[in-house]
């Protein structure tokens, strides 16, 4: 039993961290549409330039967008059948944990009121440790407009935890990419 109180947080974390890495994705088009008609993709740089993220993530995000229509077949054009825009929300998480034991505020040691080695203020094992855990979670929308008709055909969406790191960052870009044109065109996967 001691083992196995000793064993659940470390796989409480590990269920946490491989939760975090997973990006949920979802998408939705037009019935109608025929997806066989698209063979040309351009950046609809109008929906582009609203995308309410830093020009660096525009960029990390768009080259993962051509590098991912380019291995699927599609031609980068200056008349093109399909125009990609995107756009993104995010929303901070903060998670507090109330921890029933910890190293906190209250418990044994120091001088306090009730003299040397009293339960008091100072540092010891107590009750009551909060922690306070932030993170970013992020939903990155990539948009297919049939050129000609001016009409939105397919929409991508993914959602999932973002790093700040710069290389994690990278990586992650495409990870949310990926999956999210994974679903395209619909009926394949």
């Amino acid at each position: 039993m001691n083992k196995l109180l000793k064993t659940l947080p470390l796989l409480a974390l590990v269920i946490m961290l491989s939760s975090c890495s997973s990006v949920r994705v979802a998408a939705d088009y037009d019935k109608n549409a025929n997806f066989n008609d698209y063979k040309t993709f351009a950046f609809f740089k109008t929906g582009i330039d609203k995308a309410e993220i830093s020009d660096l993530d525009k960029r990390r995000i768009l080259r993962a967008i051509e590098a991912e229509l380019l291995s699927k077949g599609f031609t980068k054009s200056e008349n093109p059948d399909l125009l990609i825009s995107l756009f993104t929300k995010s929303q901070q998480r903060v998670d507090v944990y109330n921890n029933a034991w910890g190293y906190g505020a209250w418990g044994w040691g120091g001088w306090g009121p009730w003299g040397w080695g009293g339960y008091g203020p100072g540092w010891g094992w107590g009750w009551n440790n909060p922690s306070v855990s932030t993170s970013t979670q992020g939903t990155l929308y990539i948009d297919l407009i049939d050129a000609k008709k001016k009409e939105l055909v397919w929409q991508g969406m993914g959602t999932g935890y973002l790093s700040k790191n710069v290389e994690k960052k990278e990586e992650r870009i495409k990870e949310f990419v990926n999956n999210i044109l994974s679903k395209y065109p619909p009926g394949i996967q």
